[in-house]
């Protein structure tokens, strides 16, 4: 029986030779045509049937039996190609393939709706992309300026809005969160982004989600979501210089011209290099930036260095480190109103004047390990720290720290994607506007979201709940969920829907701030609660190939609701102990002393619209073009109106530093080495504003205050405003024109005229934007 079993294990052990024997090996690296960078994930069938993934580093390996294979290598993004294989027995042939970034639009790839990689066409949300050559075609210094020419994005004052979500909440909260690398990229104390702070000479591509995303992202993702993803390098180096100046032009009326005949400039220059070596991914770049302003007294200097290190573990396949580090000092004069609205709308109100010298840092360390093509483990976090110093007695430090782990596991061939994870915030903040004292806040979430695809139809589910507080409170948990839905009705034909919820933790400057501001008085409140709220959107998406273009047609419309929407509104804000009610207003600066702005939970509120967008490639005039067109329709309802219309500066029931209509259009063609290119906008005009802002400061009576005895001084925020907005507030209408050259593959320089019929115009009040500007870049690539 010894000698059969034997003989039966060394017949078994001859046939695995065999069979090993006949056996053949294919092998290759997949990389990027254009950049030569490997390309991980790429779906490697054979047949139509078996199939493997590449590796990190776009290796694969498959084994097989002698015969003749039809393989296909497909990729989200990418030109699917195939290859007719003939192998022999015992054979080992090696493939390399270089992919191409398929030319149609809805094939573009985005990761922030599901937190990972889907085409655009399968998200089941709206949403935008801004691609580098966008920025530097548009010879852009700043994220907020590139973000502004996105249909339904505005931005006001630095601060985002989306479809209407968000009016001007002076400087403190934000309702649309801003990611780098998918990690928040908001001040801890006050909320906000800092746009700047961006490192724009290494992008990859910037993700904007129209709607609430709280389920995914937490609070202040109550409107969207903007996603600024960063770049890592290929087995080429790569070095990017670019370098800016711009030269203010004289507005249209001479009388608002400060600076004569030596009109203002500002000059940037930003860097960057990538390489690799060996196992290790290194970028690092820079940005310096110097600006006179248009405005008196409104210069500004900021010197930014950043780094991203990524070593991918020899070891254990698909195990890679990341360590990114931004650093940025600012010093400066901040311009908050104008000195009056007649020939001082270019000049600061000296009332509001301060200078300041702002440290910012922040340090990302984070671990990612593929497990194989269906696991993925990932951890992420973050320090930011700012330091910022001011000659007007508001000096504040800031540290926050952030951590998230995350699971992504696929299942029935990658046909269904889950998504959980757990995200954790602390941070402190001390300053002297808020009270000299040290506060904290904290939060703990958890997030589940599954995502699958049904043949035609994809399902979006997710779900998350949070819990935060500030000081001493008691953790506060909150549960919200989104589901969405994308089925396709025939090629390149998409219907969409979806539901999400959204809330937003008040600040700790919102409940804290304790300031003043020349006769702007910011009065704290600790009861301040959550504000929440939920959006829905039905849309159609249509690609289409027709004339030499590419490109889609998207159609959406939308509806938002929000409860104990969080305002700053100005009045009298007095303890019961002081009495003003009765009091003669022959003495100002006792009424000046309670009067003033404080976040109030006052609104609940409705926005419903639409937009329609239409983008593609293609050839125009047999040259090389792409083109842009949006239009935003949004009814932002203020349904509290009936209560508060006293605060607003009109009876209309309309959310304040909010608009009905906005276009954006942007147009480029390129003959040979000439790049011609327009951008346009069009925003109607602002309808409400805080109505104090267009009168005097009044007494609980609504008696008009007065700073000198003689009754000839009028207490008012902003001389001349009324009168302004009469004259000035119908919409704006404006007009930037690029011309560039490519004076050879590695070097091109583009000439730039923004706001090119030199509109005057305004944003929020006291805040008139820049007359014609010139600007001229040159572009190295090596």
């Amino acid at each position: 029986m010894k000698k059969l079993y034997l003989a039966l294990i060394f017949s078994l052990f001859i046939q695995i030779v065999l069979v090993h024997a006949q056996q053949a090996t294919l092998t290759g690296v997949i990389t990027d045509a254009a950049t030569g960078d490997g390309i991980p994930g790429v779906n490697v069938f054979v047949n139509k049937t078996t199939g493997v993934v590449s590796d990190i580093d776009g290796n694969y390996t498959i084994k097989m039996d002698a015969g003749t294979y039809t393989v296909v290598y497909k990729y989200i993004g990418y030109t699917e190609e195939s290859r007719l294989v003939k192998l022999k027995a015992g054979e080992y042939k090696k493939i390399d393939l270089k992919m191409s970034e398929g030319t149609k639009m809805l094939d573009a790839v985005v990761v922030s709706a599901g937190k990972f990689e889907q085409k655009l066409s399968d998200v089941t949300v709206s949403m935008e992309i801004i691609k580098p050559d966008f920025i530097e075609n548009n010879n852009i210094l700043s994220l907020e300026e590139g973000l502004q020419k996105i249909p339904g994005v505005n931005i006001m004052d630095k601060q985002p809005s989306i479809r209407g979500g968000s009016g001007y909440s002076y400087g403190a909260g934000s309702r649309v969160l801003l990611l780098v690398d998918d990690i928040p990229m908001i001040t801890g104390a006050t909320g906000e982004a800092r746009w700047d702070f961006a490192p724009l000479e290494n992008i990859e591509q910037v993700e904007v989600i129209k709607g609430a995303s709280s389920a995914l992202y937490g609070s202040s993702a109550l409107n969207g979501v903007i996603n600024y993803r960063t770049a890592y390098p290929g087995p080429k180096p790569k070095t990017n210089v670019t370098s800016i100046v711009g030269l203010y032009g004289d507005p249209k009326r001479d009388a608002i011209n400060w600076w004569g005949n030596y009109s203002p400039v500002y000059t940037g220059l930003r860097f960057m290099h990538s390489r690799q070596i060996g196992q290790l991914d290194v970028v690092v770049g820079g940005n310096l930036t110097s600006d006179n302003g248009y405005r008196e007294n409104n210069n500004e200097e900021r010197y930014r260095m950043n780094a991203n290190l990524r070593y991918r573990d020899k070891k254990v396949e698909g195990l890679s480190y990341t360590l990114n580090m931004n650093y940025m000092k600012r010093i400066g004069n901040v311009y908050v109103l104008w000195l009056d609205g007649d020939s001082g709308v270019y000049k600061a109100n000296p009332s509001y004047q301060s200078s300041f010298d702002n440290n910012s840092f922040t340090v990302y360390p984070g671990i990612t390990w593929f497990v194989n093509d269906k696991t993925k483990h990932s951890f992420k976090s973050r320090v930011y720290s700012i330091r910022n110093r001011n000659n007007t007695n508001q000096t504040n430090f800031d540290d926050m720290y952030y951590a998230e782990y995350n699971l992504q596991k696929s299942y029935f061939d990658h046909s269904l994607t889950w998504s959980n994870g757990v995200a954790a915030t602390y941070n402190e903040s001390k300053s002297e506007i808020f009270g000299d004292l040290k506060h904290f806040g904290s939060n703990l979430g958890f997030f589940s979201q599954f995502d699958k695809k049904f043949n035609r139809l994809n399902v979006s589910i997710g779900a998350r709940i949070e819990g935060y507080r500030i000081d001493h409170d008691d953790l506060d948990f909150k549960p919200v969920f989104r589901t969405g839905f994308s089925y396709s009705l025939a090629e390149k034909s998409f219907l969409r829907t979806s539901f999400g919820m959204g809330y937003r933790y008040p600040t700790i400057a919102e409940r804290y701030t304790a300031t003043n501001t020349g006769s702007l008085i910011v009065f704290p409140n600790d009861t301040l609660r959550p504000e929440n709220g939920w959006s829905a959107e039905l849309a159609w998406k249509q690609g289409f190939s027709i004339w030499g273009w590419n490109g889609y047609l998207d159609i959406a419309g939308f509806y938002t609701r929000y409860y104990d929407m969080i305002e700053f509104t100005f009045g009298y804000h007095n303890p019961d102990s002081v009495t003003l009610i009765g009091y003669p207003p022959t003495d100002p600066n006792f009424f000046l002393n309670w009067v003033g702005f404080r976040a109030e939970n006052i609104r609940n509120s409705e926005i419903s619209g639409f937009e329609i967008i239409l983008t593609g490639t293609g050839n125009f005039l047999g040259q090389r073009a792409s083109a842009l067109l949006g239009y935003t329709y949004t009814n932002p309802i203020d349904l509290d109106a009936n209560i508060n219309d006293s605060l607003q500066s009109t009876g209309d029931n309309i959310l304040k530093y909010r608009f009905y209509h906005s276009v954006k259009a942007d147009f480029e063609i390129q003959f040979k080495k000439l790049i011609v290119g327009a951008n346009f906008e069009y925003q109607s005009h602002i309808i409400n504003i805080d109505k104090v802002f267009e009168d005097t400061i009044r007494t609980p009576n609504g008696d008009a205050l007065y700073l000198d005895p003689a009754g000839t001084q009028p207490a008012m925020i902003l001389p001349g405003l009324a009168e302004y907005r009469e004259k000035f507030n119908k919409g704006f209408v404006l007009f930037d024109l690029r011309a560039g050259w490519e004076i050879n593959e590695n070097i091109r320089a583009t000439f730039t005229i923004k706001n090119l019929f030199n509109r005057e115009y305004m944003m929020r009040p006291g805040d008139v934007q820049a007359p014609r500007t010139f600007v001229v870049q040159l572009n190295i690539k090596v």
